[in-house]
């Protein structure tokens, strides 16, 4: 069951296109129209809506922007829609509206939902949505690379789950790998480092350095060197406060306060405020004795020894050479002693971690080969599968004898050391995996398997494609399928087989095919002919429906370059039949 189909695009000032709208069935709709009329442009507008690159050659000559929009019906709990919705889109009714804007300076803006976001989120979607399929897209199916994704997409759960093992076990090889070159590569550098670090360590612990022992020496040797002048001003000081012991008649501070104490002492009770002041005098009397005291204390015992000062200032300069090399001061000192130990440390277990990497490394890598083994065999199993299934649409689509084949290979690496073991031998391997995965066509009995890109005409390569996307429509199916002239090269019976499992596809799928045969047209369910106008612009009425009897004009112009003829509309009807009845 459908649950994402693409109702309509509305398309203005885009390439020839002035202003038209698209609609689409849910199944199979055709696109023709005269060469030049524009069918391409409906290719480049889904393009548009699905995050193409903006090109400013594409906006109509005179108009100042070009404008696609888009209606797409979505199952609300589909990945598109959730998507759209973390975005900041809302649903319309069960629909997403897209536009994209083009300016004619070559900005390009997106909406999803009513909500501006990054063109980028359109590639997101489109993943989900649609596969377009055009003959650029066939050339993308002839890479090697493709071809393996292809593959693997086919075979499903098969190889997607040996796969993410096997990714994420390359992932942590190659970080190991590159922590391990590393080490190994550095291994001089981080020995000078070694070096320098555990010089540097032996030459502090040798010292010993306290902390804060900088500033406690400079304040001592500054007290040592003026231990004279310091002892002088000291014994100054405390004779100004407490006199001199062999001068009792001497006037000192602190009988000039013991007077004034004194003085007041026999008047205090009259007066409080009077009695304050004398209270005051008295603690002042007080603390002038106490420091006359520490005075007399500090001359005693300044120590002015020579001896004293010599070992202070030798200290001084061996810290003093410490801080000229590991830090501003003692603390830093210690700090860079501190975080080199530390990478000392992590320095001198580079040998245990080496042999720890080299010991994962081996184990990752003999862990991706028992992976890539089940990874081949998982694609071998497919391969055979698909190739089978292509094989039996391509006798549908007029090619009853060709096969289709996958060869699966891999190389051997140069060296052992740079492979990992796959069937007993040493392989080049990449993140997915080991296998070089090609797919290869015989077209007619005898003619031996080559490369598709080899083997296969233009019109062989359309219907090789075509039976992909059948095989893989019952296999991981995708909402919406266009095509671009995927039937060039294609005509007669062929083209009626294209036609034939465009429809079938179309069961399951909504399919949109530009195409200039008949034989597809008659297959579709809705089909629609771009036309232009006298001008060489499509309008709005430009891209019409056909039905009834306008339809087998159009395809009697197809076959005939003539609407009337009556031949033509003969096999016109003819056709019509043939694909009613063939559905």
């Amino acid at each position: 069951m459908v649950v994402v189909v693409l109702e309509e695009m509305r398309i203005r000032a885009l390439g020839v296109i002035d202003d038209a709208v698209v609609e689409l069935s849910p199944g199979f709709t055709a696109v023709t129209g005269e060469t030049g009329a524009g069918k391409t442009m409906v290719v480049t507008s889904l393009g548009l809506l699905l995050g193409g690159r903006a090109d400013a050659a594409l906006v109509r000559i005179g108009a100042k922007a070009a404008v696609v929009e888009g209606r797409i019906t979505v199952d609300g709990r589909s990945s598109a829609a959730v998507r759209a919705e973390e975005a900041g889109a809302e649903l319309d009714d069960g629909a997403l509206l897209i536009s994209r804007t083009i300016s004619a300076e070559g900005r390009s803006r997106a909406h999803v939902g009513g909500r501006s976001v990054p063109v980028g989120l359109l590639g997101e979607l489109a993943d989900e949505l649609v596969a377009v399929h055009g003959q650029t897209d066939q050339q993308g199916l002839l890479r090697p690379a493709r071809q393996r994704q292809a593959l693997d997409r086919y075979a499903g759960d098969a190889v997607a789950g040996p796969l993410e093992k096997y990714a994420a076990a390359y992932r942590r090889l190659r970080a190991v790998s590159a922590e391990l070159d590393e080490l190994t590569t550095r291994a001089r550098e981080r020995a000078q480092e070694a070096d320098l670090l555990r010089f540097g360590l032996e030459e502090i612990a040798a010292a010993e350095p306290l902390p804060g022992e900088d500033a406690e020496l400079a304040a001592e040797a500054e007290r040592l060197g003026h231990a004279e002048a310091l002892a002088s001003a000291a014994t100054a000081a405390h004779t100004a406060l407490a006199g001199h012991p062999e001068d009792p008649e001497g006037v000192d501070a602190g009988a000039l306060v013991a007077g004034a104490h004194r003085a007041l002492e026999g008047v205090r009770s009259h007066d409080p405020a009077l009695a304050a002041l004398a209270d005051r005098i008295a603690e002042v009397g007080i603390l002038l004795s106490d420091v006359a005291g520490e005075l007399a204390g500090y001359a005693d015992d300044l120590d002015a020894d020579p001896l004293r000062l010599a070992a202070v200032e030798e200290r001084r300069a061996a810290l003093s050479h410490l801080t000229r090399k590991y830090g501003e001061d003692i603390a830093d000192v210690l700090a860079w002693a501190e975080r080199s130990a530390a990478r000392l440390a992590e320095l001198d277990g580079d040998d245990d971690r080496i042999g720890e990497l080299t010991a994962e490394r081996d184990a990752l890598r003999a862990e991706l080969g028992e992976l890539a083994q089940a990874l081949t065999d998982a694609r071998t199993e497919a391969a055979a599968r698909f190739a089978d299934a292509v094989t039996a649409e391509l006798a549908s689509l007029a090619m009853p004898h060709a096969r289709v084949s996958f060869a699966i290979s891999q190389t051997e690496a140069a060296e052992e050391s740079a492979g990992i073991e796959v069937g007993g031998r040493a392989v080049q391997f990449g993140p997915h995996g080991a296998d070089e995965v090609e797919l290869l066509l015989a077209p007619h009995p005898g003619a031996p398997p080559r490369p598709i890109a080899k083997g296969a005409s233009g019109g062989e390569l359309s219907r090789v494609m075509l039976a992909v996307e059948v095989v893989f429509a019952g296999a991981d199916p995708v909402p919406t399928y266009l095509f671009d002239e995927v039937d060039q090269g294609v005509g007669g019976k062929a083209a009626v087989e294209v036609g034939r499992r465009l429809a079938k596809l179309a069961r399951t799928a909504q399919v949109v095919v530009v195409t200039h045969l008949p034989q597809v047209a008659a297959f579709a369910d809705r089909h629609l002919v771009v036309e232009k106008t006298n001008d060489g612009a499509v309008t709005r009425s430009g891209v019409k429906a056909m039905e009834g009897e306008d339809r087998v004009r159009e395809l009697s112009r197809m076959l005939a370059g003539q609407e009337d003829s009556e031949l033509a509309r003969a096999h016109a009807e003819e056709l019509l039949a043939t694909a009613r009845a063939g559905r």
